[in-house]
């Protein structure tokens, strides 16, 4: 296999393992929607890691289906490379007949910042990538729409969608929630509650690469490859929408 670039990695790996996993997901059915989880889980980790090791044996890897032994390792925290995965962003929505709102996170982090990434949404049929970063739309004229998740929406964000007169828009996975914000699907992406850093490594990695804006709800940055990797909340947005949304937060945590 010749040299790629890291873009290119990140794109050209996600890709492979979305593809891989629509075939499973053709072959196995949904009858055994647990199995199912497993086998996609198990599958997009083994071939990411695999490649991975392969093409850049030097870096180290912080993947989600990773041993506890593995993520502790502490030669991670002193590398000057680390791909962050997510094999499978949003098991639940992979494992679901008909829902296209599942990911492959691909990201690369390099002494302090994310510098190459890529979201494969293989049900789909498109991978964003900071090779090439989406255009991003224009602003609304109506309501503005803010993704949540389908199962656990936080209680403060419809609050702020009520203060800001906005519309909440329920999504599968972080990866297509995020990557919503890229498409114009929805305007903004607020989560608090509970996250881990490959659940948004590499949609932030786009989001970034797109000129969007990325940070945690009060607005501090995002920061990856520590020692322990939960990232407890995000806030991905239009640029321009950003002063009003972080504001609205800032109110409603008083």
């Amino acid at each position: 296999m010749t040299i790629r670039d890291d873009h290119t990695v990140a794109a050209d790996l996600a890709t492979q393992a979305g593809e891989r996993l629509l075939e499973l997901r053709e072959r196995a059915g949904f009858a055994d929607a647990r199995a199912l989880r497993d086998g996609g889980d198990k599958a997009a980790h083994r071939f990411l890691t695999e490649s991975l090791s392969r093409l850049r044996p030097s870096d180290s890897v912080l993947s989600e289906e990773a041993t506890s032994q593995e993520r502790l390792d502490p030669r991670r925290l002193t590398a000057d490379r680390v791909w962050i995965i997510d094999p499978l962003d949003g098991t639940r929505e992979f494992a679901e007949e008909g829902r296209a709102d599942w990911a492959v996170h691909v990201a690369l982090w390099e002494r302090g910042e994310l510098t190459a990434g890529a979201v494969a949404l293989p049900a789909q049929g498109r991978t964003l990538s900071t090779g090439e970063p989406p255009k991003l739309p224009a602003s609304p004229e109506g309501r503005i729409r803010i993704a949540v998740s389908r199962t656990r929406p936080p209680e403060f964000v419809r609050e702020l969608a009520e203060r800001i007169g906005g519309e909440l828009v329920p999504i599968g996975s972080a990866g297509a929630k995020i990557s919503a914000v890229l498409t114009g699907e929805v305007e903004a992406y607020v989560h608090a509650g509970g996250q881990y850093e490959w659940d948004s490594a590499a949609p932030v990695a786009v989001a970034q690469a797109a000129g969007a804006h990325a940070g945690r709800i009060d607005g501090s940055p995002l920061a990856y490859n520590q020692a322990d990797p939960s990232l407890p909340d995000i806030l991905v947005c239009l640029p321009e929408l950003a002063p009003m949304l972080l504001a609205g937060i800032r109110d409603l945590h008083r």
